[in-house]
């Protein structure tokens, strides 16, 4: 749940960078036939320095061309078509943007062609008076043709000629196409803007919403794969005979333990519960139903009648009560320590053997290896080992009958 909402804090406050806002195209049409690498030229013309200059200009929004252009994105659509995609901060910006864009760059890219130079018009002009005296001159050879092969009887001669005019007719067919392909060469200049551009009626995506319910769902999965790969590399030891194993002594008793919170826990830890392990299982009883005094007190019962040390782990909260109270019940007999798990050291005191307590989940084997070794090395006979489960209970009872932790710890042998 934090990281979720850590996830959406975050992706809220990127929407200020990511937001595009609102997002309008407007078009503009090229006639006449027109080469792909000229309409690649006339899109950058629509985003060029001068154009963007002249639109910031007439808005009048205390931008400048250079702001615009990050702004401004086109691209050349099907059917001669440049296309001008426009983002602002608000609808009606989005649109007059867009408007001004396209209207500017039809009005530079007419200047630019009426400016082109009058070599090359002269140059038109002369090529269109060729081609006209052309179709004149094919005229009046068919005009000829056609008399004679109207005045003669049909002969090989007469055919050729009829092959001839044919060929003629198809000449001046051609010429006539390429005329009319001048002619419209002439209006290659004509852009026609297709309208207003649309009024968005809504922030374009990625919104502000969808920002932080994305990285609501991206921290979220992050910090459960975190969690699943956390449990899967955990090595501390939950099995009785792997615990067995590793501290080199028998488990004589199992015992359960209501899961209570340390008095040192930290205000981050009491509002993430991170020190609260995940796979407590829960059981459907009242903490104070779970009263084992009988069965703590048949284990000192059977444990030998000579002096022994109660070893509980730093950090190992519920082994260090259970310990506490196996020490109470056998009264003068057994001596609580602490020892570090990372560097175990177990002092002289003149016990006769040891008795490790451990709670299950909370040490591992290498741990657990490093404890059995300080005992050896101490020269003293490891006993066996008392395994606490932690559990949470279900149910509760009013405040006034909340059990003590001593009378919350509770197990079967």
């Amino acid at each position: 749940m934090v990281l979720a909402l850590l996830g959406a804090l975050v992706g809220a406050g990127s929407s200020v960078i990511l937001s595009p806002g609102y997002r309008t195209t407007s078009s503009v049409l090229l006639q006449g036939p027109r080469e792909a690498d000229e309409l690649l030229t006339q899109a950058e013309v629509a985003t060029s320095s001068v154009v963007l200059d002249r639109a910031a200009a007439g808005l009048g929004d205390g931008e400048t061309g250079a702001d615009l252009r990050d702004k401004v994105a086109t691209s050349v659509a099907q059917g001669n078509v440049i296309t001008i995609e426009a983002t602002g901060d608000t609808a009606e910006q989005t649109q007059r943007m867009a408007d001004r864009i396209a209207s500017e760059f039809v009005k530079y890219s007419t200047q630019i062609i009426a400016g082109s130079g009058d070599a090359a018009v002269q140059l038109a002009q002369e090529r269109r008076e060729t081609l006209r005296q052309q179709v004149v001159q094919t005229n009046q050879r068919i005009s000829e043709l056609s008399a004679k092969v109207d005045e003669g009887k049909t002969t090989v001669e007469s055919v050729q000629l009829r092959t001839e005019l044919q060929g003629l007719r198809s000449s001046i067919e051609s010429a006539m196409s390429t005329l009319n392909a001048a002619d419209t060469a002439s209006g290659l200049g004509n852009m026609v803007v297709l309208g207003s551009a649309e009024l968005p009626s809504s922030a374009a995506a990625p919104t502000l919403p969808q920002l932080a319910l994305g990285g609501a769902a991206l921290f979220f999965l992050v910090g459960l794969f975190g969690h699943l790969f956390r449990a899967r590399t955990d090595r501390r030891l939950r099995g009785e005979e792997e615990i067995a194993a590793a501290i080199g002594g028998p488990v004589l008793a199992t015992f359960d333990a209501v899961e209570r919170r340390h008095a040192g826990t930290t205000l981050r830890a009491k509002l993430l519960r991170d020190d609260r392990p995940w796979n407590i299982p829960r059981v459907d009883v009242f903490a104070d139903e779970i009263d084992s005094d009988v069965l703590y007190r048949r284990l000192v019962s059977r444990l030998p009648h000579r002096r022994l040390l109660v070893m509980a782990a730093d950090g190992d909260h519920a082994g260090q009560a259970a310990a506490a109270r196996l020490a109470a019940f056998a009264d003068r007999w057994f001596t609580v320590v602490t020892v570090n798990p990372a560097r175990p050291v177990v002092e002289d005191t003149g016990a006769d053997g040891v008795l490790v307590v451990a709670s299950l989940g909370s040490r591992s084997a290498w741990e657990l290896v490093g404890i059995a070794e300080a005992v050896a090395d101490a020269g003293l006979a490891m006993v066996g080992t008392v395994l606490i489960r932690p559990v949470r209970p279900t149910r509760t009872r009013p405040a006034a009958s909340t059990p003590t932790d001593h009378e919350a710890l509770a197990g079967t042998a």
